[in-house]
């Protein structure tokens, strides 16, 4: 791919791209803030599910396997990625060809609107099979709106900074997917003290899904709040040709790079960071709430981590972080296994340690993956082939690992993280730099 050096408008500021501009603007603080906000709140939304997923088993699925209800809930939560590329693809172009904003309050307002359905959806006992085809309904709706959020969201932020402080800027979508997955930890754990087993089927999982909904109305008024990035209003101005064509004609490569950036992030992204907790309750016995206490704090180190290593790739680059993340994580993924007991210390200590780990992706991988494409199929570029690889090595994860260890072979599930963190290393390794490159 080739960059070009000539500036152009700075978003939300009248400097140009290309221009040393240090110091984020009020309006560019704003757009980060109104972008991290809503992503955060739509990820709570996208993830309670996975919070209830035990609970949801027994409502949704008749039988008295309690093994196989589980497996059948998390293939409806597989099935939800499967959409998600559809969504990379729609939402991107239409980001694309009509505005970064009107794309994010379009998703943020789908994901909202399908919580609710699932808050008010009758179980298996009232209406029949017609409970989980509902569910798988609004999964699907969820997946779309998850496919479409993070290229946009990643878009917006990169295109609100100036060229020195894009690693900043860009670790900001990620600290709002773990904010996100803390939000609906949160949430969940607050239900779990105040609901006993008869409540939680009863009401709890209705109330955590009605609270995320309730939550996605509020990050669509924050996101009407702001203006629309100037990068994009500037190439609103030229011809546009469709978006997905000229990604697949143009930039195949690098929207093969996108795939290998993200898939060792997305695999343990939703085995560390959101399937963790159910796999310790499932696997040692621990009381749920244990377990949620465990991730809600380790993903507080993660948000306090972020933001600096997002700094830091603006000084030393990006490549170094994510090999650091990559080559740590294959280290580390045999112990994350092997050494989980019940034991509330070392739990949190393994999952704190994971989320140290996981923080190197998060504070690099949007910032890195919008810079592989000009603004003309920027949301597209990212949004698509990311939602490709999270549908392959994040969607399945939790079915796998839960696969695994029902047959058995739960330990050697690490043999797996190891080679999809590897790959992801090699790409790492050979992709170019693009710290300091002017956005085109």
């Amino acid at each position: 791919m080739e960059w070009t050096q000539a500036a152009v408008v700075d978003p939300m500021a009248g400097a140009a791209v290309g221009a040393r501009q240090t110091a984020l603007t009020r309006s560019q603080k704003k757009a980060i803030l109104a972008a991290t906000l809503g992503t955060a709140v739509e990820w709570a939304d996208w993830l309670i599910y996975a919070i209830f997923s035990s609970v949801l088993a027994g409502e949704f699925f008749p039988s008295h396997d309690k093994t196989a209800n589980l497996l059948a809930i998390l293939a409806i939560f597989a099935v939800g990625f499967a959409i998600r590329p559809v969504g990379g693809a729609v939402l991107g172009a239409f980001a694309d060809r009509y505005g970064r904003k009107r794309t994010l309050a379009l998703s943020v307002s789908l994901m909202a609107c399908a919580s609710f359905i699932i808050g008010i959806c009758p179980t298996y006992q009232t209406i029949g099979v017609a409970a989980p085809f509902i569910l798988v309904v609004a999964r699907l709706v969820q997946g779309f709106s998850a496919g479409g959020e993070f290229g946009s969201a990643s878009a917006f932020l990169v295109e609100s900074a100036p060229r020195d402080r894009r690693g900043f800027a860009g670790a900001w979508q990620h600290l709002a997917v773990n904010a996100g997955v803390m939000v609906a930890a949160a949430v969940g754990l607050a239900i779990t003290f105040v609901a006993d087993d008869q409540a939680m089927r009863s009401w709890g999982w209705r109330a955590g899904f009605i609270i995320a909904g309730a939550l996605g109305l509020v990050a669509l008024w924050i996101r009407s709040a702001v203006a629309e990035s100037e990068v994009f209003r500037h190439q609103k101005l030229q011809p546009r040709a469709n978006p997905l064509a000229v990604l697949v004609g143009r930039y195949r490569r690098a929207a093969l790079r996108v795939i290998g950036i993200a898939m060792a992030g997305n695999l343990l992204n939703y085995l560390w960071l959101v399937h963790y907790p159910t796999y310790v309750h499932v696997e040692t016995g621990m009381p749920l709430r244990q377990a949620l206490l465990a991730n809600v704090i380790a993903i507080g180190v993660s948000l306090v981590l972020i933001p600096f290593l997002g700094a830091l790739s603006d000084r030393i680059g990006r490549r170094p972080i994510l090999l650091g993340f990559a080559l740590g994580s294959a280290i580390f993924a045999w112990p994350s296994f092997a050494l989980v007991t019940n034991d509330f210390g070392s739990v949190l200590l393994l999952q704190t340690i994971a989320m140290v780990l996981l923080s190197g992706f998060a504070a690099t991988c949007a910032t890195v993956m919008a810079e592989q494409f000009p603004a003309e199929v920027r949301t597209t570029g990212v949004g698509f082939p990311y939602a490709l690889s999270v549908t392959i090595f994040g969607g399945t994860a939790p079915y796998i690992s839960t696969a695994l260890t029902s047959w058995g072979h739960g330990q050697h599930a690490w043999i797996y993280v190891v080679a999809v963190c590897l790959t992801s290393a090699s790409v790492y390794a050979t992709m170019p730099e693009t710290r300091g490159k002017a956005l085109s």
